[in-house]
């Protein structure tokens, strides 16, 4: 039933998608041009890749409300890092961006596993130490486009087969994810421990040392598109992607991942976060004002979790009693 399910999601959101363009397409032909559609995608690409981060910590059970402050405090840690040394590798700068959102969703998931704090409590809080610490290392100043090196801010605006490597980079987590997800065991545990934790623990599967590891992937993702961000955009100051955590959440509910856990598709992801990508692209080309952006990106949200309602009332019977879940 489930696995009928989410290709039905996806193909009502993608039918949505092409609706969406064929109207804005009616006021604005130019808008569904292959270079702008390309655009509009490379516009998108952080929000996807952060969206794929926060599908393996909904699919758990948990949820992920520190993204955007672990991708500004990153992307600030990098920007300062470049200023102090112009000549390091970029390569170098990636893997530190990596390693730091990693350390930072390691916190999230320790707090959540250790000691059993809600997630939501937890990344709520650690969001603000997040942007305090920002504010801390930076002294509330901006860094700068002038500051910082040609090869930092280029390499995410370079082309590559006619695409950004920004873009390359939202594609290569969508690749990754996808095999993960379908073909790994890490997937099939995160799978399982949102699905029904109780018959994982009788697998043998750790769901705490599983919800601490979808915390990792979320705050590694965050990190790399904290670096991608700031380079992109040329600037990094405490505020940068200020309440974006909100459209992460809602590129994974519109989606059809289940805020319950265990249901939802790497497909769902990508899809629900394109969606918002082009309600924001779209709209204000046709003039529409920011109300029925929001109005349209709430409706749809709203749809999105009274579908996950109604698919989640048919349960089954309960033949495992709970049981403390191995550390």
């Amino acid at each position: 039933m489930v696995s009928r399910l989410i290709p039905v999601r996806e193909a009502i959101l993608a039918g949505a998608i092409l609706v969406l363009l064929a109207l804005v397409a009616s006021r604005f032909a130019g808008f569904v041009a292959p270079a702008n559609l390309a655009n509009v995608f490379n516009d998108t690409a952080p929000l996807i890749i952060l969206a794929l981060g926060q599908m393996v910590v909904i699919l758990t059970r948990c949820i992920d409300l520190s993204v955007a402050a672990n991708l500004a405090l990153t992307g600030m840690t990098v920007a300062m890092i470049n200023v102090a040394m112009p000549g390091l590798p970029i390569p170098v700068i990636i893997a530190v961006a990596i390693a730091l959102g990693a350390v930072m969703g390691a916190i999230n998931g320790l707090l959540v596993w250790k000691l059993s704090i809600p997630p939501i409590v937890v990344t709520l809080g650690t969001m603000t130490i997040f942007r305090g610490t920002i504010f801390l290392i930076s002294d509330g100043k901006w860094v700068n486009a002038h500051e910082m090196s040609a090869a930092f801010t280029g390499f995410p605006r370079a082309a590559f087969l006619g695409l950004p490597v920004l873009s390359w980079a939202a594609i290569a987590t969508i690749l990754v994810f996808g095999v993960m997800m379908a073909r790994t065991p890490l997937g099939r545990s995160i799978f399982a421990v949102g699905g029904n934790p109780h018959a994982a623990v009788y697998a043998g599967i750790g769901v705490g040392r599983t919800q601490f590891l979808a915390f990792v992937i979320s705050g590694a993702l965050a990190g790399l598109t904290g670096y991608l961000w700031v380079a992109r955009y040329a600037v990094a100051y405490v505020d940068i992607a200020g309440g974006f955590e909100l459209e992460v959440v809602a590129a994974c509910v519109i989606g059809g991942i289940s805020i319950a856990g265990g249901i939802g598709s790497v497909g769902g992801a990508v899809l629900g976060a394109i969606f918002l990508g082009v309600v924001k692209n779209a709209l204000p080309v046709v003039d529409i004002s920011p109300f029925w952006q929001l109005a349209i990106s709430g409706s749809a949200i709203l749809i999105a979790v009274a579908f996950n309602a109604r698919a989640g009332k048919a349960r089954g019977r309960i033949i495992l009693k709970s049981t403390v879940a191995p550390t």
